[in-house]
């Protein structure tokens, strides 16, 4: 607009009430402002999408959105009322903070890969950067979802995240970090996987089950969650919400069936037992993998 008019034009509509200056040098409509404690930045009065819009130009196509605002933009976290707008901008940018705007300078940080990609037409750091970030921001029974979730729906591997948290020398509870993402690696897709492998499915007399195991029959593909070869033993851990649709019980008792046509036993375990009775539940394991083995097995 200053290319067209002058300042004082721009000055007599926020003035008037038509304008409003959210950043310096960047103007919002007065009517697409929330109305709001008037002591509030304007970054916040206006919606997440139009605060993203007005970083970004405020810093001339320098910056990236990053950490819990890339995480949002990424659709692994809706940012929370009140949280900044975050942005990573290459060192001597020139650019600082702003009231609701946070910005961090990184040396080794271009707008552009393999440092930032376009996603809904924004900037934003690349996912494995943007989860190890977002890592000690986030409250601890908060953290590890975006991530398994990551992984779950193939956005990132559990090996590209390693990647990413060498680059950043210094997390908080970094050995947490780590211990996760030797979970994900070891197959572990779940926070109750996660929990049963921590407590339950290693240690002594316990096989090395193999996770997420792909086997098709009956003209379809189905992923075990903890599968006994030798013994042909499928566990499968049941999240507190599951079964609570009678469709879905009818879907796991289907596929069970077509597992056993083929020799798998599938065992299930439900998050209320595993958690409240981890000891019972091991044994059992144990009981049933020890009787599949005296057994002659369909080849």
């Amino acid at each position: 607009m200053l290319s067209v008019a002058p300042p004082w034009v721009l000055q007599g509509a926020c003035r008037a009430g038509r304008l409003v200056r959210v950043l310096p040098g960047i103007y919002v409509d007065a009517a697409l402002v929330r109305e709001a404690d008037p002591g509030l930045p304007p970054l916040a009065r206006v919606g997440p999408e139009m605060a993203r819009r007005a970083a970004l130009a405020y810093t001339g196509g320098r910056a990236a959105l990053s950490r819990l605002t890339a995480l949002d933009v990424w659709g692994l976290r809706c940012q929370a009322t009140g949280e900044p707008v975050y942005l990573d901008l290459p060192s001597g940018a020139g650019l600082r903070g702003r009231p609701q705007l946070v910005v961090r300078h990184r040396s080794d940080f271009a707008v552009a890969p393999p440092y930032a990609v376009t996603r809904n037409g924004l900037p934003v750091t690349r996912l494995d950067r943007t989860l190890v970030d977002c890592w000690p921001l986030l409250p601890s029974v908060d953290r590890s979802g975006p991530l398994i979730r990551a992984v779950n729906d193939r956005l990132t591997t559990p090996q590209r995240l390693v990647t990413a948290l060498a680059e950043v020398p210094r997390v908080p509870d970094r050995a947490a970090l780590c211990g996760l993402l030797d979970r994900l690696a070891a197959g572990c897709r779940s926070a109750l996987e996660i929990w049963g492998h921590d407590h339950v499915f290693t240690g002594p007399g316990m096989p090395t089950f193999a996770r997420q195991v792909r086997v098709q029959v009956g003209g379809r593909t189905f992923y075990l969650d903890l599968f006994a070869e030798a013994e042909r033993v499928d566990i499968e851990l049941d999240g507190a919400t599951s079964h609570g649709d009678p469709a879905e019980r009818e879907i796991d008792l289907r596929r069970d069936a077509l597992l056993a046509t083929i020799g798998i036993l599938v065992v299930r375990f439900t998050h209320r037992r595993l958690v409240t009775d981890p000891l019972q539940v091991r044994q059992e394991t144990l009981d049933i993998l020890a009787a599949r083995r005296r057994w002659p097995m369909i080849k």
